[in-house]
């Protein structure tokens, strides 16, 4: 699994609730942090990058837990790698409509992932009767890596970008960011409590576990058909590895804060 920096950390939360007997490799690439605004063949070449890496760990599946890097570079990825690979932009428009009642739904992102289009042709492939209307967010990322999702900066950004999505009368609203749950009760209070907010954190995890169980054939064979892939009971843990590109111990300390106690070990990786 990888992404930018911290955001999808909420994925491995996810995950680990919901199957904690899973191993799992966790790439945040925190010293080339921020994807947002950078050229998307910059972002499809660093996503193919971390790929590599991780299948160098033999991994079952990879995960792009990257709105923005999923946006440019997942259907390349998938016709390009031999393990599944799975972003989280269908997973959230599928939990949207789900969850919307009026039809009227919003999308947040960073500038790449709207820039892209990616959720616009989500929507026209697997939910065409939605109304959607999408809003890049610049800086939401950088004060989640920061440390910083509450303070009163936050919020008066939040109103600003925003206000477009209010105006709107969205009922749902889709976190088109790994990072953004993170913001979650400032983005709530500026929307109000009659809009759903929508993290595809949850919906990508159970695609995940689904998929692995497939490809196994049945859960009581995953251990013996893939090495990196443990059949444990639900009572006990697998074994989590965690590697960034940037700060180890910034990476530590807000992993734990975010995600928790089983961001202990962090390994640092250089370009």
């Amino acid at each position: 699994m990888f992404d930018s920096g911290l955001g999808g950390l909420s994925i491995v939360r996810a995950l680990i609730d919901l199957v904690p007997g899973r191993d799992l490799v966790y790439f945040g690439d925190t010293g080339r942090f921020p994807y947002g605004p950078k050229p998307a063949d910059e972002v499809a070449k660093f996503a193919m990058q971390i790929t590599e890496v991780l299948l160098e760990r033999d991994v079952a599946m990879v995960v792009v837990a990257c709105n923005t890097a999923a946006a440019v570079a997942l259907d390349d990825l998938q016709d390009r790698v031999d393990v599944p690979v799975v972003g989280v932009i269908e997973p959230g428009i599928r939990a949207a409509k789900r969850a919307t009642v009026t039809g009227r739904v919003g999308v947040i992102g960073t500038v790449g992932t709207v820039r892209s289009g990616a959720y616009q042709r989500a929507v026209a492939r697997i939910a065409p009767d939605l109304h959607v209307l999408c809003a890049a967010c610049p800086g939401f990322v950088e004060f989640v890596e920061a440390g910083d999702t509450d303070s009163d900066q936050v919020h008066v950004l939040a109103e600003r970008l925003l206000a477009p999505l209010r105006a709107a009368a969205v009922d749902t609203l889709v976190l088109g960011c790994t990072h953004y749950p993170m913001l979650a009760r400032t983005i709530g209070d500026v929307m109000g409590r009659d809009v759903v907010l929508v993290s595809s954190a949850e919906e990508t995890a159970f695609e995940v576990d689904r998929l692995l169980a497939e490809c196994d054939g049945a859960h009581d064979d995953t251990a013996s058909n893939n090495p990196t892939i443990t059949n444990q009971t639900a009572t006990t843990a697998g074994r989590h590895e965690f590697v960034t590109s940037g700060d180890v111990a910034m990476f530590r300390r807000l992993g734990a804060r975010f995600c928790g106690p089983e961001v202990k070990r962090v390994e640092a990786f250089h370009w």
